[in-house]
């Protein structure tokens, strides 16, 4: 059922047959920006703390015209939204309004006036001039401005190093030392994006292309220990500790490593200990 459709049928028959849709729905949404312009109707609750004034958010959103079942802009077709800056990206007064007000997971349904949208001129040929259009939008998740531009930093970076990896394999010449180094960078950027697992996919192409490389030995090494892979992460450490023995980064890894190990151990024992444990032994004492 279209988003008029379950407007027109959600809402209950007004006495005064003048009233559309739009102005019926609106009688019981919340008044989000002190004038009416901008209403809000939740209809699945987020949970957390709200979006944060600068933020990135990822949304699914549709516009809709009153009167009109599809929407006139929608990028829930896209099977991966994009990364939205707040005051960069949104043009709609509207939408960030909206947006500030959403927490998580949220999915709420927006009415915005001509004020808080495309004025009084409307954006033709989609837009009439002095629209109300209604918006359903879902915040699926949002980083506030230091994640946000750690994120797009190291994305930025990540598809730099990817294009910069399918242009050396196209060269005939040099073709290893680039793709190397290239290989290296993209397992730091994984490893700073806590993805360990492709970190280590290309900690291991760049082995494939130096096995001796103490930086993509060390790189494997750290993505295993994210893993915990730990007899895997010490196999790499020790061997680019063998490589570059005097390495700070190296050696305070292995320490990382132990440590971890020793906890993981620790948990293991006990787990062992309460799972064969006597079933009396905690009432022994009291028997006697």
């Amino acid at each position: 059922m279209s988003v008029f459709s379950r407007l027109r049928n959600g809402i209950p028959p007004s006495r005064d047959n003048c009233q559309s849709p739009y102005e019926r729905l609106s009688q019981r949404m919340l008044d989000i920006s002190g004038d009416r312009g901008v209403l809000k109707d939740i209809i699945r609750e987020g949970a957390g703390d709200p979006v944060t004034p600068d933020a990135s958010v990822l949304v699914k959103y549709s516009g809709y015209l009153e009167h009109m079942d599809k929407p006139f802009d929608s990028n829930c077709f896209r099977k991966t939204p994009r990364l939205m800056k707040l005051g960069e990206d949104i043009t709609l007064w509207g939408m960030e309004l909206g947006l500030l007000s959403m927490r998580r997971g949220e999915l709420a349904r927006f009415l915005f006036k001509p004020t808080y949208a495309y004025g009084t001129l409307g954006c033709p040929p989609l837009i009439p001039p002095n629209a109300t259009v209604l918006f359903e939008i879902e915040l699926i998740d949002f980083l506030d401005s230091a994640e946000s531009d750690k994120f797009c930093a190291l994305t930025a970076a990540l598809l730099l190093l990817q294009r910069r990896l399918a242009a050396v394999c196209e060269e005939q010449q040099l073709v290893e030392p680039a793709a190397l180094l290239v290989l290296l960078n993209l397992s730091l950027v994984y490893l700073k994006l806590e993805r360990p697992a492709m970190a280590l996919r290309y900690g291991e192409q760049a082995l494939l292309l130096d096995q001796r490389n103490a930086k993509a030995l060390f790189r494997c090494g750290q993505a295993c220990l994210l893993l915990t892979e730990y007899e895997q992460a010490r196999d790499f450490l020790v061997r680019a500790q063998k490589e570059q023995p005097c390495n700070h980064d190296i050696n305070n890894e292995l320490k990382k490593l132990s440590s971890h190990y020793r906890d993981y151990v620790d948990r293991e024992r006990e787990m062992c200990h309460r799972m064969f444990a006597p079933c009396g032994s905690s009432s022994s004492v009291g028997g006697n």
